[in-house]
């Protein structure tokens, strides 16, 4: 008897394995179908996963607008509508900065683009012209500004910005446009959640208590609430800075006269996103394009100013906004940075700082709990 049941176990161990291999072989052979399907259903889910985020990023400033609204006792109804109001009032206010960025911002970034573009080549022979008036021991005559300079010409700005590709950039917005539907499904999916976050959050709960045991669901909530903190802090800290290092850099560029200035404002602000290497990469691309359309001393002095306006933001602003949110060195940002963007590019060094504080985080609190392990 004991004898069949090994046969039996021996003989349904080969037969599971024989189908695995078999799955795995149909996996493979029908990949790219499988692929298919896997960007179709991600296509259908976009707009909620738009939607998640959109939810995401405003739920601390309704959380905040609708406790201003509770703590109102002379109008009844902010009171009893603070919800919806305080959501209403978010989207207004979003809006409101879309439509300015649009009619405003928007035109400004078209044209010096546009200008710088077809411009460059004046830039460069005016510039190649100072250089040659200058002494030959002179430091930009050196083969390293030359071949820095010539670099940079040799970009052709032109192919990625010309009439024809202004015509398939309008074609590309045409169908975004056309997926208008998606995006008010993502907006009205992003109102729901946000309206009924408290009713999602108890399910959730529930559910988690469900499956888990009470220690490891108790584990589950605690990380899950620091990681959320580190995510929302960072992202929200890092893009409310990269917008107001953008605005004082324009500012400070345009009063003393660098042309572009709204336009290099805005890439500073955008590169300031990316920790550490975003701040050198922004201002080396501003300094080369005041260089050609100012000269020298512009150049400096751009340098200079946007340099002490990093400085101003790196050890003030930036920490005022993110906080203590994230406890990581700065080798440790510098590795997550490198690593991310050489895999993920400009998200991956976005997103590689919260993920490797949540990463620092986990390791951190494991050490300890086996620390105090041994203790004992």
């Amino acid at each position: 008897m004991e004898n069949n049941k090994r046969k039996i176990t021996k003989w349904l161990y080969w037969f599971l394995f024989a189908v695995a291999i078999i799955i795995v072989y149909k996996t493979l052979d029908n990949f790219s179908a499988i692929g298919n399907w896997l960007k179709n259903l991600f296509d259908v889910l976009m707009p909620f996963i738009v939607g998640l985020v959109i939810a995401y990023l405003l739920y601390i400033p309704c959380r905040k607008i609708e406790s201003c609204f509770r703590k109102n006792k002379k109008i009844k109804l902010l009171k009893n509508r603070a919800r919806g109001l305080s959501i209403f009032t978010v989207y207004a206010i979003a809006l409101i900065l879309i439509i300015i960025g649009i009619n405003f911002l928007l035109p400004i970034l078209a044209n010096s683009i546009i200008d710088l573009v077809s411009n460059i080549q004046n830039y460069y022979n005016s510039f190649m012209n100072n250089i040659n008036n200058m002494p030959d021991d002179s430091i930009f005559k050196s083969d390293i500004v030359i071949d820095l300079v010539n670099n940079f010409k040799s970009i052709d700005l032109k192919q990625y910005i010309n009439m024809e590709k202004l015509a398939e950039y309008a074609k590309g917005v045409i169908n975004v446009a056309g997926k208008i539907i998606d995006f008010f499904v993502a907006i009205i999916v992003s109102i729901y959640l946000l309206l009924q976050r408290r009713e999602i959050m108890e399910f959730i709960k529930k559910l988690g208590r469900a499956i888990f045991k009470q220690n490891t669901y108790q584990n589950i909530g605690k990380y899950f609430d620091r990681s959320n903190n580190i995510f929302f802090n960072f992202l929200a800290g890092q893009l409310l800075d990269g917008v107001i290092i953008g605005i004082i850099t324009s500012i400070a560029m345009s009063i003393i006269g660098v042309k572009y200035a709204v336009l290099l404002g805005v890439m500073i602000g955008i590169f300031n996103l990316i920790p550490y290497f975003g701040a050198i990469i922004a201002v080396i691309i501003a300094a080369l394009i005041t260089l050609l359309t100012g000269g020298l001393w512009q150049a400096v002095i751009m340098v200079l100013l946007v340099t002490i306006l990093q400085q101003i933001d790196a050890n003030i602003i930036n920490p005022k906004i993110l906080g203590n949110s994230l406890k990581i060195s700065p080798l440790l940002v510098i590795f997550a940075v490198a690593v991310g963007g050489a895999y993920f590019g400009f998200w991956g060094m976005f997103l590689s700082v919260p993920v490797i504080a949540i990463i620092k985080l986990l390791i951190s609190d494991y050490i300890e709990y086996k620390n105090r392990m041994i203790k004992e």
